[in-house]
């Protein structure tokens, strides 16, 4: 229900500032929001040769194909000049995201159709873990934890070694293979939920552990600060990883506060404890490691772990061949009826995905994201936050619509105030210490048709709250 009424807000405020913006001269038009493409010259007005300028005019009769460009600024949109079927088409500035109508298409053919293709592959080869029976012994071993962790899910359930697939992709930064064990979790739990339509305790629980974003290994954000030239791209891996474990423990307590969780379980803090410990092991590892160490490390860590992960779901599947055959199939068909249970799954969160990227644009091209985050670091600004923070700010605020949207400015910020700078590592731990948290509701809920998500949007978007400070104690501290 309230992701619902906040998707309508978002289309109704949206569509509303932009016919407002039409009929009070501040925008020239409309189409753009429709039909649009990211960073494209917007659009600003439309004259008659002989109004504009006289030597604005003799200058476009003299370019080639009667187009100028003046205010060249590297760090500012130029202004151009389009002469045209007997009119002078002003452009300035760049659309902030595609409109309406290439979001549309976008959304089937630069995310779906990928990501249908992780599910395919990674359903696969959950279907050889579960007949193998990989999967009943990982729940077996992870059960006294996750029980109470979960306290309504059954003792040995399947969801179980699903989840603990999920938490380690997100842990290691295998997004392409979180999702895909993410959605078989989801739909794992749903099969115990006694209202269907309504989101259990576990299924929020999951979902706000998930999208606390705890990463080991931000293989992207390193990969992006290097491309900026950054002179250590692995220096905020520390930051990132203390941000998102805080961000973490918030989301495991305010969620195990609501639900009344035990957290004096010795097994709970023994596994606490361990976790935090391997952390801490690990990033003595990687410190001791000079600059081309660390980047060889991070970068291999992870695909090497996927590999293995893949690796074991064959060779094992291969050595319990029995169970397969007792199942009247193959290995290789059991992976080809998961494949295709990926496809469906992928099918379905289609429109729940579709519905909240097109919102996400519309808000984002109407302008009322810029004047919200201008509000808001002007406030921050007033209350003796420096400049350097602030700047980073869009990034934090843009980051639970839209990854790709934030990632651009994260990009963006490293490139107008430097990779070194605080604003740049502090863009980059915004980016790395959260999800996209519309995103995934859309995407996690949609895949198994829950329409009452209760208190996990405000929780999800709480403990985006805290990863954000929590960001600029850290960075500050550190940087």
């Amino acid at each position: 229900m309230v992701l619902s009424r906040f998707w309508l807000a978002i289309f109704i405020s949206s569509i509303a500032f932009i016919v407002i913006s039409l009929f009070s001269g501040n925008s020239y038009s409309i189409d753009y929001a429709l039909n649009g493409k990211k960073d494209e010259p917007l659009l600003i007005s439309e004259k008659y040769l002989k109004e504009v300028p006289a030597f604005i005019k003799d200058s476009i009769e003299k370019a080639p194909e009667n187009t100028i460009v003046i205010n060249t600024i590297e760090t500012n949109p130029d202004t151009t000049y389009v002469y045209k079927n007997q009119t002078v088409k002003i452009f300035s500035g760049v659309q902030k995201s595609d409109g309406l109508l290439p979001t549309c298409k976008s959304t089937l053919v630069d995310l779906i159709l990928p990501l249908i293709a992780y599910l395919a592959f990674f359903c696969g080869l959950m279907e050889l873990l579960i007949i193998s029976g990989a999967s009943g012994k990982l729940a077996k071993v992870l059960s006294p934890v996750f029980v109470k962790v979960f306290p309504s899910i059954p003792k040995n359930h399947p969801s179980i070694s699903y989840m603990t697939l999920n938490f380690a992709a997100n842990f290691l930064g295998l997004d392409s293979a979180a999702t895909p064990f993410g959605l078989k979790a989801m739909e794992s739990l749903q099969e115990i939920n006694p209202e269907k339509d309504k989101a259990s305790d576990a299924q929020i629980m999951f979902m706000c552990l998930h999208a606390s974003g705890l990463t080991l290994i931000a293989t992207s954000i390193i990969g992006y600060r290097a491309a900026a030239g950054a002179t250590n791209p692995a220096d905020v891996m520390l930051p990132c990883i203390i941000t998102s474990f805080i961000g973490t423990i918030a989301a495991f307590l305010i969620v195990g506060v609501k639900q009344k969780i035990n957290f004096k379980s010795a097994s709970l803090v023994a596994v606490l404890m361990a976790l935090i410990a391997g952390i801490i092991g690990l990033l003595m590892y990687v410190n001791h490691l000079d600059l081309i160490g660390k980047n060889y490390f991070t970068s291999n860590l992870s695909a090497l772990i996927l590999v293995g992960i893949i690796a074991f779901t064959l060779i094992f599947s291969f050595r319990k061949e029995k169970k397969f055959i007792e199942s009247n199939t193959t290995v290789f068909e059991a992976f080809v009826t998961g494949a295709n249970n990926g496809v469906k799954t992928g099918v379905t969160i289609f429109p729940y995905v579709l519905g909240m990227l097109v919102a996400i644009s519309l808000f984002r091209n109407s302008g009322l994201f810029e004047i919200i985050s201008n509000w808001i670091a002007f406030v921050f600004s007033n209350m003796g936050v420096s400049k350097e923070i602030t700047d980073a700010l869009p990034v934090a605020l843009l980051r639970p619509f839209s990854s790709a949207g934030s990632r651009g400015f994260l990009i963006d910020s490293m490139n107008t105030f430097g990779a070194d700078s605080l604003t740049g590592r502090l863009s980059s731990i915004f980016q790395c210490s959260a999800e996209s948290t519309f995103y995934v509701i859309a995407v996690y809920f949609g895949s198994v048709n829950i329409k009452n998500t209760r208190y996990a949007l405000g929780t999800m978007l709480l403990v985006d709250v805290i990863c954000v400070i929590t960001a600029i104690f850290v960075a500050s501290w550190f940087f």
